[in-house]
């Protein structure tokens, strides 16, 4: 639980104490860490973390594997809480609401994308919720979820009701928002057919998502271990990933959520002519996809593109869509003292779908 003295330095002015499990480098397992957050601003709230979702994303990071990461390393973008503090100009929350942040907590506001609610493509660069140098605040890193609380921009925090099952609306903020921002852009719905290729945390979603929105679906995975799971979702079929190039069906929209290396071009030969295909997954830089002109050339008016979570108002609005629909990833909740054993489970295949931490574990 929030300690006593958090609320106290909020109210002060001070840095907000917290405690947290970092890595220290790339090859470091997950230590108690205390440090303390940015002073609460007039138009910034406090947050009691009590779920925080682990992330493909988080393993990427820790382990450097897109970048340097800056150490120590605090990750989590998957966070859920309840308000405990409101900065003076703070109009959205009140003590007691419940709250959740993503992928990031703060933009220039300024730019053309910040203007349209489109903060994730930020001209100046999105503050990142961890591993993310925070220009509104000298530059200090930032740090995430798997922690006990966390000091944030109103306007970075989207509203959750105070009935809503919060262990599921943590992972909801980048599982969720990542397929359901490309799959509103591509406008998938009755009469589609849509492919995701991998059916893990990501996948599980878009699968949800396409399926509510009317669309046909079916799913690409590297294997047959999730096929019943699949099916009993609405799944039509489940394809083996490893051989792609035998599937005779073609589709309109396809969603790859691959972490891991791949051919782009085995994906593109099965889109109808004028189909989209949405690339959310990111594997580690030294093995990211490659396309060359010639892949573009022989898969003519086919269009694939990238994409980003989602802006805080698509945000909101994917959760109360997925509030309302009760769309929710397939989650198991774990200790902090798990973290490690949950990373190697989801670097080897042994995961089922998405860890959610117990923050209420730290203090333990």
């Amino acid at each position: 639980m929030l300690l006593e003295n958090n609320l106290n330095e909020a109210k002060e002015g001070k840095r907000v104490s917290a405690v947290g499990y970092c890595v220290k480098d790339k090859d470091s397992k997950f230590e108690k860490f205390i440090f303390s957050r940015h002073a609460m601003g007039e138009n910034d709230i406090v947050i009691e973390i009590l779920f925080a979702g682990i992330c493909h994303s988080d393993i990427h990071s820790a382990k450097s594997e897109w970048h340097k990461g800056i150490y120590p390393m605090v990750p989590g973008h998957e966070i859920a809480g309840k308000v405990v503090a409101v900065g003076s100009k703070v109009s959205k929350f009140k003590v007691g609401d419940y709250a959740g942040v993503g992928c990031m907590v703060n933009s220039c506001g300024e730019c053309e994308p910040c203007k349209r609610s489109n903060e994730q493509y930020c001209e100046k660069g999105m503050v990142a919720t961890y591993d993310c140098k925070d220009y509104f605040h000298n530059d200090e890193p930032t740090y995430g979820g798997y922690s006990n609380n966390i000091v944030v921009s109103e306007n970075f925090a989207v509203n959750v009701p105070k009935d809503a099952p919060l262990d599921k609306v943590a992972p909801l903020l980048c599982a969720g928002i990542t397929t359901y921002s490309p799959i509103k852009f591509s406008k998938v719905g009755s009469g589609r057919k849509v492919a995701v290729a991998g059916f893990g945390g990501l996948g599980v979603m878009a699968v949800k998502y396409a399926l509510q929105m009317g669309a046909e679906v079916s799913v690409f995975a590297r294997n047959k271990n999730k096929e019943k799971e699949a099916l009993a979702l609405g799944v039509k079929k489940l394809y083996d990933s490893t051989d792609s190039k035998a599937i005779e069906e073609r589709f309109d929209f396809i969603i790859s959520t691959i972490p891991t290396p791949y051919e782009i071009t085995d994906y593109l030969k099965l889109l109808r002519v004028g189909g989209e295909m949405a690339i959310v997954g990111l594997p580690p830089t030294e093995v990211d996809p490659k396309i060359g002109a010639s892949g573009f050339i022989w898969n003519a008016q086919k269009k694939v593109y990238g994409s980003i979570i989602g802006g805080i108002k698509e945000t909101q609005e994917m959760l109360d869509f997925s509030l309302k629909h009760k769309i929710y990833p397939e989650t198991e909740i774990i200790s902090v003292n798990q973290i490690d054993e949950a990373y190697t489970n989801l670097t080897t295949g042994k995961a089922k779908f998405r860890y959610v931490i117990d923050m209420a574990t730290l203090e333990k």
